[in-house]
Formats: structure tokens, sequence, C-alpha cells
């Protein structure tokens, strides 16, 4: 098994059911020294897509799974780390009962660019069914996006 962080749209545990059904929900947890940012294009997002870059002032909400090899190789397809969109960083967790190494998917692309309301909508309505902060999910949700609604 491996130790998987999630963030963005991938803290809705239903979601990580249907990408990863084998790998079970270990805990949450906050990612030191990074933060939410957007970058690339998706034209099926309608803009940029999340990815995290290092910010000695920021932290991410996370959420832990228990990855199996077939969930990680979906989730490997599914995060186009096959295609070079993304690769996968090892980084340090801190939980309540310690610190956890975990993998994550990072943007092999340029910072910059705006999400569509679509996308930081599902990022933020992730995130509170996740549990995060109340204050968390609020800076989510005031963020820029491309078409304001």
């Amino acid at each position: 098994m491996t130790l998987y962080g999630a963030y963005g749209s991938n803290l809705d545990p239903d979601q990580m059911r249907l990408r990863a059904p084998h790998s079970p929900h270990r805990g949450h947890g906050w990612l030191r020294g990074w933060r939410i940012t957007f970058g690339g294009f998706e034209i099926g997002w309608e803009g940029s897509v999340a990815t995290i870059v290092e910010d000695p002032t920021s932290d991410v909400f996370v959420a832990i799974y228990d990855l199996t090899r077939e969930d990680e190789s979906d989730l490997d397809q599914w995060e186009g780390a096959e295609l070079g969109l993304y690769s996968k960083v090892k980084l340090r967790v801190e939980t309540l009962s310690g610190s956890e190494l975990c993998w994550f998917y990072v943007l092999n692309s340029y910072e910059g660019g705006f999400p569509s309301y679509r996308y930081l909508r599902i990022m933020a309505d992730s995130a509170e069914i996740a549990g995060a902060p109340t204050e968390y999910v609020d800076q989510l949700r005031a963020r820029p996006t491309l078409d304001e609604e």
C-alpha cells in the first residue's frame, strides 16, 4: 500500500470511492508550507486546474488514503500522470497522531490562470464534506474564477 494525500475535488470521499474503490480512507491532515493554486488549462473543466506549490505561509487541508497498487494505477490515469500532466511527489503531512509521508499529484504546467466557477465550487464543496475548517472552505469559495456567478 502507498499513502496518498488528496486535495481539491479528491477530498470528496464519494469521489475517491469511485476513483479508488479498494483504498480505505485513513484520516486527515495538513500539508504545511504548501498552498493550493491553479495552472494550465483543462477544456473539460473550462479553466485552470488545481495543484499545490510550496509557500511557507500557507497550509493545505488533505485526506489520506491507503492506496492499493491497482487503485494507484487507475488514479495515475485519471490524473493524467501517465500523460505527463501531473507528477507525483512525496511530502510530509501533519496529522493529530504525528506525520506521514504521502504521495501527491503536482501539475507539470505554469502556475497562473483561474478555475471555472463550477470547478472551484466542486473543490470547496469537497473540502466542506471532508470536514475542512470553515475558514479554509470560505477562502476557497472566495477565490476568483473565470466565470463569476
